[in-house]
């Protein structure tokens, strides 16, 4: 099991590679637009530094505060608070929209030195304590990898608009592949609803390099791969990640031919259309 200074590892491990591409960035590079809709280079890295901040405990500053409390009224909300956390995302990427990348990655580095302080002095029972996490409550352990994957899958949508591919092996890349395969059976079982019987290989070649095998008795779960499955699925690591987070349209990557399969191939298009699990 993964102790929780290892998870504090990978979380500097991701937010140091995050900075050093910034670094690299001038201001065309920090205002490309990348798949999260709307949302440029910089936008992401702020929407990054919101969340720790949060976790920090640090103030929320005024004009952060005010254009979230704008966005939760409009929304049929009250005051913002940890719950209204999409409306707080929005108001750090707005109110960081207007200065530039250089000072948008300073703040990325002092917010996220100040929370990877914080977690170093924890101990087993520091990571046991009770915290929010965006699927309800858990535990400060229990957040770390939502932490994780959240800056890892944004790292990766500003690597991909630059076209500055990195970062995708080691332990912290590990950690989001496998949350990813984690949802797998859901889709197939929940969302394509594919009846008792089926089985389902997707093979994913580069950087994630895994074979995926669900089969559905009853319900859908992990299995070894089958030797003939109903369905084969043939694609790469970064197609699998766009496509389980929701990152570009599955019929644009479908019509690209970044996706290959064996056996009932309507079933696999229905799959593919199904993937995206991020809420």
């Amino acid at each position: 099991m993964t102790t929780g200074a290892e998870l504090v590892d990978q979380l500097e491990s991701v937010r140091d590679s995050i900075a050093a591409l910034g670094d690299a960035l001038d201001e065309t590079g920090w205002k490309t637009p990348t798949e999260c809709p709307g949302w440029s280079v910089q936008d992401n890295v702020a929407h990054l530094f919101g969340i720790e901040a949060m976790l920090s405990g640090r103030p929320t500053p005024d004009a952060v505060s005010a254009a979230a409390d704008a966005a939760m009224a409009a929304a049929g909300g009250g005051q913002h608070d940890r719950g209204g956390i999409g409306a707080l995302n929005a108001a750090w990427v707005d109110t960081y929209r207007s200065r530039s990348g250089a000072e948008t990655l300073a703040e990325f580095r002092a917010i996220t030195d100040e929370r990877l302080a914080q977690l170093r002095t924890l101990d087993d029972a520091g990571f046991d304590a009770a915290s929010w996490t965006p699927m309800g409550p858990g535990t400060v352990r229990t957040l770390i990898p939502f932490r994780i994957f959240d800056m890892w899958v944004h790292e990766q949508d500003m690597r991909r608009a630059l076209g500055r591919p990195g970062d995708a092996t080691g332990p912290a890349a590990d950690n989001c592949y496998e949350q990813l395969v984690s949802f797998v059976p859901y889709v197939i079982g929940k969302k394509v609803g594919a009846p008792t019987g089926t089985t389902v290989v997707i093979d994913v070649s580069g950087a994630a390099d895994r074979s995926i095998g669900v089969e559905v008795d009853g319900r859908a779960r992990l299995a070894a791969a089958a030797d003939a499955p109903t369905v084969g699925l043939t694609m790469d690591s970064d197609t699998f990640v766009r496509l389980l987070n929701g990152r570009g349209d599955p019929d644009e990557i479908l019509a690209s031919g970044a996706v290959r399969f064996r056996g009932d191939e309507a079933l696999g298009r229905a799959i593919v259309a199904q993937l995206n699990v991020m809420f």
